[in-house]
Parts: C-alpha cells; structure tokens; sequence
C-alpha cells in the first residue's frame, strides 16, 4: 500500500518538472497577460483623463470649472477658490493689553487635537482667493499666496481664466515661479479679457531676470510690481532697454514697482536710460534698493533737459528726412484740385503744402467776388424790374436757378452770394478746413516719436526738453546724499519754471510727487527743505488735505 500510494504519489510529481516549466510560462504568459490587461485595457482611461480638460467648456464660475478641471487633471488634493477676505475694521480691544497673553494661553492650553489645529490654520492651506465685484458677483481679482504653481496648474488657469469678461488683475506671490513657467504665464495674458491690466509678481525671483518679457511692445499692461525679486543691475538694465531704445518704446505700461530689490548706480542709470525716450510710464518707484548720488544725479538729469548723444542726434535726422519724404509725398494728393506749382518745390516739408494753398485759394476769392458782384447786380436789375409789375415772371426764377446751378459749379458755397463783404471770409474759412485736413493727412495716429520733440540748440549741441510725463517717483531708503539732492532741486526748479510758463498748458509739467526720505541725509538738510517747499504746491495730496479740513473748521 505504501508502494501503491507511493506511485500515484510519485507519477504526479514526475510531470510536475514539467508541469512547472509549463505552468511557469502560463505564470509568465499570465504575468504578462496581467502586465499587458492595464496598459492595454486602462491605457485609454488613462490618455482619456488629460484629454478631458479639453473637452469641458468652461462656464465661466472660476469655482467650477478649476475645480473640475483639476479633477479632469489627475489631481485629488487641489486648491479651493474663496472670496478674499476683507480687512478688519479698526481693532477695539475689549481687555488690556496685560490680559491678552492670559487669553492666549488659555486658548493654547486648550484641546490640541488634529481637527482643531487644522481649523485654526486653514488660513494657511492653498487657496485661490478672488475679489468680486459687488454687482454681479463677477471675478476682479485673483490673488494666489505662498503655494508653488506649476506649469500644469497654469494651463488650467489657461482655461478658466479667459472666459472671466471682468478680470482685472492677477497677483502671485511667493509662487516659485521659474524662467519656464513665466513664460508659459505670459503666454496665458493675452488669452484672458482685454480689461486685464494689472499683474503683480512679488517675492518671485528668477535666476535669468527675465521680468521684461512681461513689459514686450505688444504687452497690454499697465500697472506692473515687482517687488522682493532680487533684482539687480542685470535686471535693471533689461527693464530699462524694455521701457524704450532708440528704436522701440514701451506705450502701455503706466507705473512700474521696484522697490525692495538689489538696484545700485548702475542700474538706476539703465532705468534712466530708459526714461530718456518713454512717455507713458507715469509712476516708478526704486524704494529700498541701493543707489547713490551717481545713480540719483542720471534720474535727476533725465527729467530736465538734457544733451541728445551723437547716436541720438543721428537717429533723430533720419527720422527727419523720412517725415520730410512721407509729406512731400503725401502733398500732391492734398492739392489735386488747385494749380501744379506747389508740387515743384521738393523741399520745403510741411510748408509746401501752405504754398500751395496760396495760388488754389486767391483765384477762389477773386472769382467768390467776382460772381458775388454780378449776382448783387443781376439782384439789383431784378429787383428794379419787379417794382412796376406786381407778380414774378417764372424766367426770372429759372434764371436764379441756372444761376444757382453755375454758381455751385464754380463755388463750394453759394450762400454767400448776396452778401458783399463776406468773400474774405469765405476764403479763410475754406482755408482753415483745407489747412485741418492737411494736418490729419500729414499727422498719422500714433505716437510721435520723442526725438521730433522741439528741441534747442547750445553751443553745437542739441537738447531736449526732458522726461515730463512722469508724475511720481519713490525714492526712499536709499544711499542718496545731499549730492545727489542737488540734481533733484536743478530738476524740481525747472519743473516749477516751466509750470509756470504759456507753454505748460499744451502738455505735461513733470513730477507732482517726489519721496525722498530715509536717505543718507539729515531731514534738516536745507537742500531737501527746499525740494520739499517747491513740490508741496505741486502735489494734489497736500492740495486736498485742506478742503478736507475746511468743512471742520467751518462747523468749530
């Protein structure tokens, strides 16, 4: 029996060898199958899941479509879109200070556990705040603090961001941004809606300083900070060849943050350098950076008149000529209708078209009196002949009508044929029409370029009026001296002059705020007393802070 139950015992161990061999590729072949089942079974899932995104249409609610679309992304834990909350109203104490910290340790000392310490800090958990508009409850605003945003949350926000019609501005800070994920974020602006005109990118610095990517000519903002960056006279110098060169200039950005950065004298040159030939930017600040009297004394320069360089001057020129081309050009299709000798004067720019003026307009008048002579005449006869008879004849009627008829061949305006005295005037008017559609054929839309301002010349060199359009700069804590406060007063004083001037009301007067304290300066410094004596009456704040105060004192 133990023979027998041996063999059958042992006649299926005798196969089992290669049974294993068999049922190991079938554990193979089942591996592989198992292996095989989730790439080739759950691999469509799976390609489906980014393909998703796609395919939602977003609604335009930001809550919803980022919620969805990060679950549509793979993600499980993501941030939640809140309102921004608002700031507190004035703090009112209902205990003394010495009974606060009792408080507190009552609060510390109190339950400790998970639920409860993650209640109290949910302040700090990743959120996308946003701020309303209080109407429609649209997005304004949206505010990202303290969480890395990676390139694939960017092209979520890619898609929930374009159908908010109300966005204005977008504020990350402490983000982690990279070279690659700024680029990859301003590639999103020009997809969101065109009121969006603020960005704000503080705490974010990045190794290349590539900031003024976001300041390109074809860039829409307007209101640009950049604070705690560690930018430094690399980065200024970027900023500054993006504000304008000599043949590119930034038109749309209105105030530019550059406080709390690494900016020396090099680079506070480089941003005046770009102030030289920019009439947009209208508020800057360089607060806490690290320039001196050398970098202040190149601001301070730039916004007074200042010598034009040989490149500049050459520039300036060729520009010139080619205005002088583009209205020679332009004049023989002003004067189709008056005589060819205005076109035989190649040189004479704009004046050309003035002399062209003379001969179409003198014969005008001539043939307005002329006409205007005969009429009265043939009015005169008329009336004569209507005295003895006591109805018009219908031939004279016919005849003011021919007459009517050539006059407004001859005349562009026959309502002045019975008056004597009002040719000349007629003339001039024609002029002043003539004169007006000239301007807006010679005058294209855009810009004038900077280096066709009116400029002086000194001594065989040129000068241009100076940067005037920029209303307020921050300058405060910084290394400045009283000899770079001497370069701010120049400045201040010709500013004050020029206000005062005729030709002040065609145009900008300069600066309306200048902050300079915190410097290496005593606040008794008699320089910085006058700077602050001349800017006081220019300031709107200070202007304002009275009529405020009238109405108090008024009911005293």
């Amino acid at each position: 029996m133990s023979g027998e139950a041996s063999a059958p015992g042992v006649s299926p161990r005798a196969p089992r060898p290669g049974t294993q061999k068999s049922s190991g590729a079938v554990t193979k072949k089942g591996d592989r199958a198992t292996k095989e089942k989730p790439v080739t079974v759950l691999q469509p899932v799976g390609e489906e899941e980014p393909k998703n995104p796609e395919e939602y249409q977003c609604t335009g609610v930001l809550e919803t479509d980022f919620a969805e679309l990060c679950t549509r992304s793979g993600y499980t834990d993501f941030p939640k879109v809140v309102p921004r909350p608002r700031p507190h109203p004035a703090f009112v104490p209902s205990a003394s200070m010495s009974e606060k910290p009792a408080l507190d340790d009552q609060r510390l000392s109190g339950s400790c556990s998970l639920n409860s310490l993650e209640s109290k800090y949910v302040f700090f958990r990743p959120t996308v705040q946003v701020e309303l508009e209080p109407e429609d409850k649209s997005v304004k605003e949206v505010f990202i603090r303290g969480w890395k945003v990676e390139e694939r949350i960017l092209g979520i926000f890619s898609k929930c961001l374009p159908p908010l019609s109300q966005l204005q501005a977008i504020n990350l800070w402490k983000v982690g941004l990279t070279d690659k994920t700024l680029t990859a974020f301003i590639a999103l602006l020009p997809l969101c809606a065109p009121t969006l005109r603020k960005v704000s990118l503080e705490g974010n610095p990045l190794p290349e300083q590539s900031y003024h990517k976001l300041m390109a000519l074809d860039s829409t903002i307007s209101h640009l900070s950049l604070r705690n960056n560690d930018i430094d006279d690399h980065g200024a110098q970027l900023l500054g060849q993006a504000l304008s060169t000599l043949h590119s200039c930034n038109r749309s950005l209105v105030s530019l943050n550059l406080g709390f950065n690494h900016i020396g004298d090099a680079g506070a040159g480089y941003i005046a350098d770009g102030l030289r030939l920019n009439r947009a930017l209208l508020w800057l600040s360089l607060a806490h950076n690290r320039i001196q009297d050398q970098g202040a004394l190149k601001l301070a320069e730039v916004l007074r008149p200042f010598e034009l360089t040989h490149t500049e001057v050459v520039e300036r020129r060729r520009l010139l000529l080619e205005k002088g081309s583009q209205e020679r050009s332009r004049s023989p299709s002003s004067s189709r209708h008056g005589d060819s000798k205005g076109e035989k004067n190649p040189f004479t720019g704009v004046s050309n078209v003035a002399l062209s003026e003379k001969p179409d307009k003198t014969p005008a008048t001539k043939t307005l009196k002329g006409l205007g002579k005969k009429k009265d005449k043939s009015g005169d006869g008329a009336k004569r002949e209507e005295k003895p008879g006591s109805g018009q004849s219908p031939t004279q009627g016919t005849l003011k009508k021919d007459d009517a008829k050539a006059s407004k061949g001859k005349v562009t305006i026959p309502e002045q044929k019975p008056n004597k005295g009002k040719g000349p005037k007629i003339g001039n008017k024609e002029k002043r029409s003539f004169l007006l559609e000239s301007e807006l054929v010679s005058e294209p839309s855009e810009v004038v370029n900077p280096l066709l301002e009116p400029v002086e010349h000194r001594e065989g060199k040129v000068f241009m009026p100076g940067n005037r359009v920029l209303l307020h700069l921050n300058l405060t804590r910084n290394r400045i001296t009283e000899v770079g406060l001497e370069g701010f007063l120049a400045t201040v004083q010709h500013q004050a002059q020029f206000s005062k001037s005729k030709s002040a009301a065609k145009g900008p007067v300069g600066l309306l705020c200048l902050s300079l304290a915190k410097n290496y300066f005593s606040p008794q410094c008699p320089t910085y007393t006058m700077i602050q004596e001349l800017m006081l009456p220019r300031d709107p704040i200070s202007k304002a802070k009275p009529r405020e105060e009238e109405p108090a004192a008024a009911s005293t």
